[in-house]
This record gives C-alpha cells, sequence and structure tokens, in this order.
C-alpha cells in the first residue's frame, strides 16, 4: 500500500456569481466538499497537485480558465479517523493548501465515479452550509473577497 503524504490541497471551483462546484464524497454519500487531494511526491509543486486533482476529479482543465490562484491560505487539521489508515503509521495531521478557480459559467463536470457520485453548482452561502469540512466552508465563506482580488483569472 502507498501511504498519502499529509498536504494536500482544496481548489474552490467558482463562477462571477460566485456559484461554487461541490461534488459527493462516493466513500462518504452526503458528504459534499470542493476539490480535494493529496500531492503525489513530496517535490510535487502544490499548484500542479491543484491542476492535476482538479482534472482527475472533475475533467476541469484550469489552464483553460486562466489557471489556479494560490490563495496562500495554509489549514493543519486533524486527520478524519475513518481516513486516518491511508496516511503513514502516526501521521495524525493533514497540511491543506487553498487555491481557487473562476470559471466563466457553470461548466460541465466529469466525475471520477470511483471517488465521487454527484456534482452540483450552488450560490456561495448555500454550499458553505452543505460542506462537511470545516476548511472548506471557511474557504467558501472567504469566497467574496478572494473572487474580488482575484477577477482576472477567467478567460
Amino acid at each position: 500500500m502507498r501511504y498519502k503524504i499529509p498536504e494536500s490541497t482544496l481548489v474552490l471551483v467558482y463562477t462571477p456569481d460566485l456559484d461554487v462546484l461541490l461534488i459527493e464524497r462516493a466513500d462518504h454519500p452526503e458528504h459534499w466538499q470542493s476539490v480535494t487531494g493529496s500531492k503525489d511526491t513530496l517535490d510535487e509543486p502544490l499548484a500542479r497537485t491543484a491542476r492535476r486533482e482538479l482534472m482527475e476529479e472533475t475533467g476541469i482543465d484550469a489552464d483553460l480558465y486562466g489557471g489556479v490562484v494560490d490563495w496562500h491560505v495554509r489549514n493543519d487539521f486533524e486527520i478524519y479517523k475513518t481516513w486516518s489508515g491511508r496516511y503513514p503509521p502516526g501521521t495524525t495531521h493533514n497540511t491543506e493548501h487553498v487555491f481557487g478557480l473562476m470559471v466563466p459559467h457553470r461548466v460541465p463536470v466529469k466525475l471520477a465515479p470511483r471517488e465521487h457520485l454527484r456534482a452540483v453548482w450552488l450560490p456561495w452561502r448555500e454550499a458553505a452550509a452543505k460542506v462537511f469540512s470545516w476548511t472548506n466552508r471557511a474557504a467558501i465563506e472567504a469566497l467574496p473577497g478572494h473572487a474580488t482580488i482575484n477577477p482576472g483569472n477567467c478567460a
């Protein structure tokens, strides 16, 4: 078994109207989230991790929309016991780095069926209320400020 590296990205995909893309976990139905995923190697750049996970989980090519934007937000959190076996023994915390991607409208999504069951676009306040992770909720709640600061990544 190959263990996950406890450093990951969260990619918030949103429209200019602040509609947010959420995906439902296949391993935990009714658990909604933004795109997330761990680094493949210790030296993998975080922006590459974000782009790769976005493509793998949704089929969205970030480069078509100006690329992911690093929000320079870092969250350290305790790994849920349900998922602790995926990490090296003794690993209790993960460091998550938040990225955003503005798309021009609600773009089509092609889910990775082993990972996610459904996708939904919601207004940002509804999306914040629906996600299960506090770090995801905080990122969505911060979206209006980041969308204002980083409006230029929408092609």
